[in-house]
């Protein structure tokens, strides 16, 4: 008898993370399972692996998806008893994921039909308790489906339904399924989801307790995270060196660094204030010139950053690159000595017709010691567009450095910087310059009122502004903003505009603009 190849008779099934390949499968796979419900959206799947990819689990055979799950982790004291799917997923989007949560929440679990009785759930059920064990969770939460309750409705309420299931007096494929494998009955939620017919749009809400859960006090519940701001209103006037124009700007990181702030935050394009030392009247050869002082500028901020503990936004400078298109580039100095950049994306008109100005194409959403900040550059700011990517990736912070010559355009800043504070629930900053360079063309006079502005609820102050300058003189403000206060208002604010997003009518398509997160390892 001949050897027998054994490699025709092997299956290969696999549980790993979900990955962007496999949202197809897994879309077609929901159709399959859940016929007459609402299925994922590609834009909730991108999210799921976006903001927890190491909570999103697949069974894989012979390179089919056949079984998949998702999750996000949680703090479930903060969330109603009554809460919905809705309400525990944001949505399906798991924006509200909270990465000190103590709790896994399932929020979804498959089986092919084919494939069933071949302990596929259990296998994405025993990942996940493995991650669980993993990340030092409580427990998993799971609100599961009772989806043979419809036949029962009229002989009995859900209540004796579960009973009598967990009596094993009658069987439900899911509920059933999840007593099997260790999960105890908490409650029995209304109205969970309003789509599962087959349930009466019932759920069982129900926990897994992980036995070596090991209370640490790495975590623990914050009633405050303040981060202090300096917002530095810059006098532009005629110096005569290069050392003249960074002792001015020491002299407020000095400042911001003895009132203890975690940022300074410079006005847009200050550094035109060196085109005073620049003999050239020509504004486009003269900003060509004063992108010499790059490495000059980088040299200064970085040092002063680290010298002085604070991160800074160095407002915005113009910088010639390789292809010699000039760019109006923000750069955060983090006071750790790393150094990242954003350009601007919106060009003004001023700025293509007197200096050539040309636009970015990436918006970035940076990691500091302070939480996710984005930086958008005045007239960045007028577009609602680029703050909701950034509050999408986790951004609380929104530094705006302006630079405006009279009363309308420091208002177009300072009004949509509020909106987009409301809008957004984001702390917003916005810097100014003030004064004027007589000797410099095109940077005639200047109108600024710095200030630091608020969501608008019963959290913040009154008025939305944690504070802000006096119009049109140099000076700064300080203020406090509370990201803990902020985390709060976002889950149960007077109104919640992060949640209520009506997110099946429209979405945000960006077509050529490309986006970015970036880290701070």
């Amino acid at each position: 008898m001949s050897k027998l190849d054994l490699s025709q008779f092997e299956k290969k099934i696999e549980v790993r993370n979900i990955r962007d390949e496999d949202i197809e499968q897994i879309m077609d796979l929901q159709n399959v399972c859940f016929p007459g419900m609402d299925p994922w959206k590609r834009e909730h799947l991108e999210s799921h692996l976006d903001i927890f990819p190491e909570g999103q689990f697949c069974v894989e055979l012979d390179g089919e998806v056949i079984g998949s799950c998702s999750s996000l982790m949680v703090n479930f004291d903060e969330y109603d008893d009554q809460h919905t799917w809705d309400d525990i997923t944001d949505e399906g989007y798991i924006t509200n994921h909270d990465p000190e949560g103590y709790n896994l929440y399932g929020i979804e679990i498959m089986v092919h039909p084919d494939y069933r009785g071949m302990k596929i759930g259990r296998r994405l059920y025993e990942a996940r308790k493995e991650l669980a064990q993993q990340l030092n969770l409580k427990s998993i939460i799971i609100g599961g489906r009772i989806p043979n309750y419809s036949k029962y409705e009229d002989q009995m309420s859900p209540r004796t339904y579960v009973r009598e299931v967990m009596n094993q007096n009658i069987y439900d494929p899911v509920l059933t399924f999840q007593i099997m494998n260790g999960f105890t009955v908490m409650r029995v939620n209304p109205n969970y989801l309003p789509d599962d017919q087959a349930s009466s749009k019932y759920a069982t809400l129900m926990e897994w307790n992980n036995v070596d859960y090991r209370p640490t006090t790495k975590r623990y519940f914050k009633t405050s995270y303040p981060v202090r701001i300096t917002a530095i209103q810059y006098m532009m006037k005629n110096i005569e060196s290069f050392e003249e124009f960074a002792r001015q700007v020491e002299y407020y990181v000095d400042v911001a660094s003895d009132y203890g702030s975690d940022f300074a935050v410079f006005p847009e394009i200050f550094t035109t204030q060196l085109m005073s030392i620049i003999d050239e009247k020509i504004p486009s050869k003269a900003v060509r010139k004063l992108s010499e002082y790059t490495e000059d500028y980088i040299e200064l901020f970085t040092h002063l950053a680290v010298k002085y503990n604070v991160n800074i936004i160095g407002g915005s400078h113009f910088v010639e690159e390789d292809n010699h298109k000039v760019f109006n580039i923000a750069y955060l100095f983090r006071r750790d000595g790393t150094i990242e950049k954003q350009y601007k994306i919106h060009v003004t008109p001023n700025e293509k017709k007197w200096w050539g100005i040309q636009p970015g194409d990436t918006v970035k959403v940076f990691d500091t010691d302070c939480g996710r900040i984005a930086i958008q550059i005045c007239y960045d700011i007028q577009f609602p567009e680029l703050s909701r990517y950034a509050v999408d990736q986790g951004a609380n912070i929104i530094f705006c450095p302006f630079c405006t010559d009279d009363r309308q355009g420091y208002l177009r800043v300072r009004y949509c910087a509020q909106a987009r504070a409301v809008e957004n629930q984001v702390y917003t900053v916005i810097a100014g310059t003030v004064g004027n360079l007589t000797q410099v063309e095109n940077m005639d006079i200047q109108y600024a009122q710095s200030g630091i502005f608020t969501p608008s609820d019963f959290e913040f102050a009154r008025d939305g502004i944690v504070g802000e300058c006096h119009p049109n003189i140099e000076t700064i403000v300080v203020g406090d903003v509370d990201l803990e206060v902020l985390r709060r208002q976002r889950k149960s604010g007077t109104v919640r505009q992060l949640r209520d997003r009506r997110r099946d009518l429209f979405e945000m398509n960006y077509k050529r603009l490309s986006t970015e997160i970036v880290t701070n390892d």
